[in-house]
């Protein structure tokens, strides 16, 4: 059972990669499938470290462990060639529960954003091609921000853009550096664990950590009677 906190829920603010959408695994798979590509051993440990992380941080660290030589320009567009053709040859889900927790926030006429790591271009393509287009009140991206998550500024965003006070949104996230960000942000968080399992640090910052977005529809439904 969730605990509630004192503070109403008047805004959700959602990441999209790995919590809206099931496309963590796409991502890795276009990665390793990039590096063969280009005749580098790309292990699908070291790509999960990349969850989460903004496309900058991920070119840092892809440079970081495969030296000056690395073709990282040639590398991120191959990957991005390999994660088009994934998402538009059918590959692309909706993770568990999302479409019954919109239509909740619906009903409540609950204010909803998403703050990803993601690119504008790659967030909208996505969003249309599962029918999520129109669903949310405002959109914050990499693109859109200075510094990128585990950094606060994507949810201070996100808050600002839906026209409310952190305090009073929560947050829903599955990577490590998403609730972070959500927490440094002054937001109460949610962990949908995908690819990574919730550490104990994880645990500390998180409000909860539970297995899909039914029961995130269960705690706002309690938090906002």
């Amino acid at each position: 059972m969730l605990a509630t906190k004192p503070a109403p829920i008047r805004g959700v603010i959602f990441d999209m990669d790995g919590l809206l959408l099931d496309s963590e695994t796409l991502a890795m798979d276009a990665l390793v499938a990039a590096g063969d590509e280009l005749g580098y051993d790309m292990p699908a440990s070291f790509c999960r470290r990349m969850i989460g992380l903004p496309a900058d941080d991920c070119r840092r660290l892809v440079q970081d462990n495969y030296g000056a030589d690395f073709p990282l320009e040639q590398f991120f567009a191959r990957q991005e060639v390999h994660l088009r053709n994934f998402v538009d040859t059918g590959r692309l889900a909706l993770k568990t529960g999302v479409e019954p927790l919109l239509d909740l926030l619906d009903r409540l006429k609950l204010p909803r954003a998403i703050a990803t790591s993601s690119s504008r271009y790659r967030t909208d393509h996505h969003l249309k091609l599962v029918g999520l287009d129109g669903r949310f009140d405002a959109i914050v991206t990499r693109d859109d921000v200075s510094r990128g998550k585990p950094n606060p500024e994507p949810y201070l965003a996100a808050a600002r853009k839906i026209g409310i006070a952190p305090e009073f949104c929560l947050a829903l996230e599955d990577s490590h550096n998403g609730a972070r960000a959500a927490h440094a942000a002054g937001i109460r968080v949610i962990v949908v664990p995908d690819l990574l399992e919730a550490t104990d640090e994880i645990r500390g910052k998180a409000l909860a950590v539970v297995d899909d977005l039914h029961t995130v529809r269960a705690y706002i439904e309690r938090a906002t009677a």
